[in-house]
């Protein structure tokens, strides 16, 4: 059981339900992360408002594999359960590609480097070595999308931690929730 408790409807704070019923939208439903979120309004909207202006960042592929390189490192059943989920049901992703990102690799050369980028970000603290800047560029990425990737990193070490505090409850449909 999550140890922080989901809020029911009427304990929703007013200033979290339009970014509630945005995710709704989206997804079909509303995640429990999402839902346990909604007890801070500037934590939900914090957190949104970076996935949203991060979602317009690399491909959605590169994405995936970033989410599931840095939610290996950090740990936690739920957000593996969400990014199995997303990847697979919006992404059209393999499980044998998840299973590389989940070990930091891809199968595509260009993508894999950012993946391992990624996963020496959160392995090193982001004290990463000359070499790691340099094969990741070497890989085709430009100083922007670096920056890109770092900070999807921390956005999917922030979820995770999140999650990993609340123990939130798996509620996503999926190999990874059983």
């Amino acid at each position: 059981m999550s140890r922080i408790p989901l809020p029911a409807g009427q304990e929703i704070p007013d200033a979290s339900s339009p970014v509630l019923k945005a995710i709704e939208k989206q997804l079909g439903f509303i995640p429990n992360m999402h839902r346990a979120l909604s007890l801070s309004p500037a934590v939900l909207n914090g957190v949104n408002g970076l996935q949203t202006a991060l979602s317009r960042t690399l491909d959605a592929t590169t994405k995936h594999g970033i989410a599931h390189a840095v939610t290996e490192v950090n740990g936690g059943s739920y957000c593996k359960a969400i990014h199995t989920f997303t990847a697979t049901n919006f992404g059209r992703i393999s499980a044998e590609e998840i299973e590389l990102f989940q070990q930091g690799r891809a199968s595509d050369p260009k993508r894999s480097a950012a993946v391992a980028f990624a996963k020496k970000v959160i392995e090193t603290h982001g004290k990463v070595s000359d070499a790691d800047l340099d094969a990741v560029r070497k890989a085709g990425y430009k100083d922007s999308q670096i920056l890109e990737i770092v900070a999807l990193t921390v956005q999917f070490s922030m979820t995770n931690f999140l999650n990993n505090v609340m123990d939130t409850d798996v509620d996503i449909p999926g190999p990874s929730a059983t």
